[in-house]
């Protein structure tokens, strides 16, 4: 009874396979990505924080939500248009209490709860390259720089294309107004961002 029960799974997982693609190795040419508007893939989508915390530790958070979207001309690709939101009430810590707490006191989460971001200009050499543009942050808004690496595009497993970016930048708080607990609480704040996206 054991091995027919097995059997009738290992059937089922094969013909479910039938719906994936076998995709190819992702190309790390920017132009074999076709032209087109290409929107987050919200569940290979990271973004963490990390600053110091009393001198002790490099304390790292996350946001659960974000979005983004950017438009993509393999023939200009320095012409793109990224923009991309956060919900400042979406920052976790671990503890769900201490990450209400810190969403308020440090991002004002209550008062403007869009962190926003709309690029300005890219330049890119090869697969690096760096991403500017106007950061909203507890309702300031400030010019900020990210070093971007492009990692690849290609077909996704269940269709369609996509490509996938790694990117760092740092900040300090206190330019957005963000000042609560400075003696013990790092300014400078350094953000991790990791994507995949799909096009629309």
């Amino acid at each position: 009874m054991r091995r027919l029960a097995i059997f009738a799974v290992a059937i089922g997982l094969a013909g479910s396979s039938a719906a994936w693609s076998d995709p190819k190795a992702a190309s790390l040419d920017p132009a074999a990505a076709p032209a087109g508007t290409y929107v987050l893939d919200k569940s290979h989508a990271s973004l963490t924080a990390s600053l110091s915390h009393m001198g002790l530790s490099h304390y790292t958070m996350r946001f659960d939500v974000l979005d983004a979207s950017f438009t993509y001309d393999p023939k200009a690709p320095e012409a793109s248009k990224v923009q991309a939101s956060v919900d400042a009430n979406s920052l976790d810590v671990g503890v769900p209490k201490i990450s209400a707490k810190f969403a308020r006191e440090f991002l004002a989460g209550d008062e403007s709860p869009r962190i926003t971001f709309t690029s300005t200009a890219i330049i890119y050499s090869g697969n690096h390259g760096t991403l500017t543009g106007d950061l909203t942050l507890r309702g300031v808004t400030r010019p900020v720089t990210l070093d971007v690496t492009f990692n690849g595009t290609g077909a996704g497993l269940l269709g369609g294309h996509r490509m996938g970016f790694s990117a760092t930048g740092d900040i300090k708080r206190s330019d957005f107004g963000s000042k609560a607990w400075l003696s013990a609480v790092g300014d400078d704040v350094h953000i991790v961002i990791e994507a995949e996206f799909q096009k629309k």
